[in-house]
């Protein structure tokens, strides 16, 4: 029986009281519901909210405060992902976008486009193609060496076939501008589904576990291996999705274990001890870490797709992690983020559910 494990950690820290949200539906018919990215799309000091949908043809952004629909783009195919850029110049950013993806690498084109604004974010964005690499799945902006670049971390290598995905999976990056691609390494082995940036430092969690790439000079690139994750052996191994938080001034690293798991985990980075504080998601998917009720400790906030379509969150009290729902039952969280909404000081929380093909915002209301 899966259960809350709510077992010690190495770290002390004294309890706070959980912060208290508010549940607003900003949009349904969201079919396949994937991605929720935070930008200042129309430059009004407001972060606004773009919906990336898999089984839908347009990217869509909702404009805060009223969450009025616009359409980016239409006539896309299984987008996956998605990055806001800053654009010298321009305080509108620019947006990567990873279309054309399946599981199977032989059916993912993972076709890669840039879209930018003509004039008024609001009308239609023009679109242009930059690349094609097979399983393109995970976009994310990176300040390597001083200058802003869009990482892209593939599922799988283009020979990999399910269930082993076995081959030489790369992690590549594109400077603006530029667009072109650039090889930061092929020596992750097999599927790797998560990616989080920590300065300079880029992590990957995958079948082979958590892994850190670091720009070594010369254009080169060190990896090194941080936990092997989940114990079982392949293709049950390894590590899904990954977030650094911060407690009681210690940095740990939450991830979601196996692959689409059921594990939330939690990493001391200097000793990387691996602790399960919860083994009951179903098809696990999203995790991320903030300071929801400001006490200079961060919470964990884990979404899962199968089972109830929940989202829970993780306070840290006593030395234990205790779980309180955010969400049961209305929300197959594939994507969640944390922003400050409502410019109240509180960080928010928002998610997109696939099955429930939804967009929620949690408003923080403080403790």
């Amino acid at each position: 029986m899966r259960r809350l494990l709510p077992l010690l950690l190495a770290l002390p820290v004294a309890g706070a009281q959980p912060a208290r949200f508010e549940e607003h539906t900003i949009a349904t018919g969201l079919r396949g519901g994937y991605q929720v990215v935070v930008a200042d799309l129309n430059h009004d000091g407001k972060p606004d909210l773009i919906a990336l949908a898999s089984g839908m043809p347009e990217l869509v952004w909702y404009e805060n405060p009223n969450w009025e629909r616009h359409v980016i783009a239409g006539g896309l195919r299984r987008m996956i992902n998605g990055a806001a850029v800053p654009v010298a110049g321009d305080p509108i950013p620019e947006i990567v976008l990873a279309s054309e993806f399946s599981n199977n690498a032989k059916d993912s084109l993972g076709v890669v486009s840039v879209l930018h604004h003509n004039g008024d974010p609001r009308q239609p964005w023009s679109i242009r193609e930059i690349d094609r690499l097979p399983t393109s799945h995970r976009l994310r902006v990176a300040r390597i060496a001083g200058e802003t670049v869009v990482v892209n971390a593939p599922l799988t290598a283009a020979d990999a076939t399910p269930p082993d995905y076995r081959g030489r999976t790369p992690l590549v990056y594109y400077r603006p501008g530029e667009w072109k691609r650039r090889l930061i390494s092929e020596q992750n082995d097999g599927l790797v589904h998560g990616i989080w940036i920590d300065g300079d430092r880029i992590l990957t969690a995958g079948f082979e576990g958590i892994h850190e790439f670091r720009p070594a000079g010369n254009g080169g690139w060190t990896r090194t291996g941080l936990s092997k994750g989940h114990p079982e052996p392949w293709p049950k191994s390894g590590s899904s999705d990954i977030a650094f938080g911060r407690l009681a001034g210690e940095r740990f690293l939450a991830a979601i274990e196996p692959w689409h798991g059921n594990e939330v985990v939690v990493y001391e980075t200097k000793t990387w001890k691996r602790t399960v504080i919860d083994d009951s998601l179903v098809d696990g998917h999203t995790i991320l870490t903030a300071d929801l009720n400001r006490d200079g400790s961060d919470e964990i906030v884990a979404g899962f797709r199968g089972g109830s379509h929940s989202v829970y969150i993780y306070y840290a009290e006593g030395g234990r992690w205790t779980r309180v729902p955010l969400d049961t039952g209305g929300m197959a969280a594939a994507s969640c983020a944390a922003a400050d909404l409502d410019a109240d000081g509180h960080a928010d929380l928002v998610c997109i559910g696939s099955a429930t093909a939804n967009l929620k915002w949690y408003r923080n209301l403080g403790q």
